[in-house]
């Protein structure tokens, strides 16, 4: 990972556009290919950022200035930095992360449903648990009724950072050619409760949200779920 900490303009472009104007922050380059733009407060979330696959250009702009064009390579969508004043830049190798630990309920949540897959959508069989990713592992990889492959990420209370975790883990996942050769790799995000923002934003990307009642999927008989 390499970390920059320099005083900034930020201008993204595509879909929408968006403008930082100049102000110190912290760059965030990672090994994944990511690039993340931080301020010191405010919210833990990057102020603007460029998801893999995307390249990064150092160069310089018309005025001599150092510059940063961070382009997608699946969208076009470019994220230009203009780096007025650098205060420090330093690389660091963090190694292999071992993952989240998921705590009782949702690890238990992972098992049963690991178990009968079937109860978050008929047909659906499972393939793996904790299936590896470059960004981290998939809680199951499954497939339904007609071979099309499932990622299904779980949660005890489903946000929106849930379902951005998910659509990361789908853009990778859709890269194999032998995961959609079916046809797209579908996602299903369960939670035992998902808020409606989350929802929404699910919705939005083409991702099913099942919400489970744990104390009925803990007998095992009947698992309690409803599909939105």
């Amino acid at each position: 990972m390499r970390l920059v900490v320099a005083r900034c303009q930020i201008d993204y472009a595509g879909r929408l556009t968006a403008h930082l104007p100049l102000a110190l922050r912290v760059l965030m380059i990672k090994a994944d290919g990511s690039v993340l733009v931080h301020s010191d407060g405010g919210s833990y979330k990057p102020l603007n950022w460029m998801s893999p696959p995307c390249t990064l250009r150092e160069g310089v702009d018309e005025d001599g200035q150092v510059e940063w064009t961070v382009t997608s390579t699946k969208t076009d969508d470019t994220l230009r930095i203009l780096l007025t004043d650098v205060v420090s830049d330093s690389s660091h190798d963090l190694g292999v992360d071992p993952g989240l630990q998921k705590d009782g309920v949702e690890k238990h949540l992972q098992e049963l449903l690991a178990e009968h897959p079937a109860s978050l959508d008929a047909g659906l069989t499972l393939v793996r648990r904790e299936y590896p990713t470059a960004i981290g592992p998939v809680d199951l990889m499954c497939r339904d009724a007609v071979g099309v492959s499932v990622a299904v990420e779980i949660k005890r209370r489903g946000d929106i950072d849930g379902v951005e975790q998910l659509t990361r883990y789908l853009e990778l996942l859709n890269r194999d050619p032998l995961l959609s050769a079916k046809g797209p790799v579908r996602g299903i995000f369960a939670a035992q409760e998902i808020k409606p923002q989350a929802r929404v934003l699910a919705t939005d990307r083409g991702i099913t949200c099942a919400v489970v009642d744990y104390d009925a999927l803990r007998g095992l008989d009947d698992p309690s779920h409803r599909l939105f």
